[in-house]
């Protein structure tokens, strides 16, 4: 409901898509306007080429095959698409990036990236890159952040850059920099902050796109 509450608070309306056989997926796609994917289980590192790590946690294929097909066919078709925490790893495997399957392996990594608090807690930094479009929207440099992952972004996707990144150096915000094109994921879990300036205008930004996508209609977001 968190998600579904900060696409209404902001202007949409959200309709949640269940995990459904891809045949339905130009049929869904042909009654939205925009594409949000969600927070989940992790990523089943088959899609990106990898092993299992010995701690991956629960995956569900059935969810990953459906959500890449969305997103893939949104993608293609020039639909405004918004990932958040897993939703951003996915966006990228789509294009053909890889994930670090579990980030306390990693020598550099200092953050505690799965915090314990609760999801309005803001527990560390992130870096935004200047001039990206989540520059654009944010209006910021930097921005603290919740964060709830024990996975991450390894090699970007094919046109996607590092919009912006943790201060040990993870991935936090991919984007696709093409001139108007809305194919932006966040690590962080923005549907939390949903009250805040920089996120409010994040939902703004893709509903925005989304109505813009479709003149003349509402803005059925899942």
């Amino acid at each position: 409901m968190t998600y579904m509450r900060a696409v209404e608070r902001n202007g949409g309306v959200p309709m949640v898509i269940p995990p459904l056989h891809n045949g339905a997926v130009e049929q869904l796609l042909d009654r939205i306007d925009g594409l949000l994917l969600s927070g989940g289980p992790d990523l089943d590192p088959a899609a990106y080429r990898h092993d299992e790590h010995p701690d991956l946690g629960p995956t569900w294929r059935e969810l990953d095959d459906v959500e890449f097909s969305l997103a893939r066919r949104a993608d293609e078709a020039g639909m405004p698409v918004l990932g958040i925490c897993r939703g951003s790893q996915a966006l990228n495997t789509v294009r053909g990036g890889t994930l670090h399957q579990h980030l306390p392996d990693l020598d550099r990594t200092s953050l505690d990236h799965r915090q314990s608090e609760a999801g309005d807690v803001l527990t560390h930094k992130i870096d935004i890159e200047p001039g990206t479009r989540l520059a654009e929207i944010t209006g910021r440099t930097e921005l603290d952040v919740n964060s709830f992952h024990h996975q991450a972004i390894d090699e970007l996707g094919i046109s996607l850059v590092a919009s912006a990144c943790s201060e040990d150096g993870v991935i936090e915000a991919i984007e696709d920099p093409e001139p108007g094109k809305f194919f932006l994921g966040v690590q962080w879990h923005a549907e939390f902050l949903a009250e805040r300036d920089a996120e409010r205008a994040l939902f703004e930004a893709f509903l925005d796109a989304a109505a813009q996508a479709r003149p003349g209609t509402g803005s059925p977001i899942q």
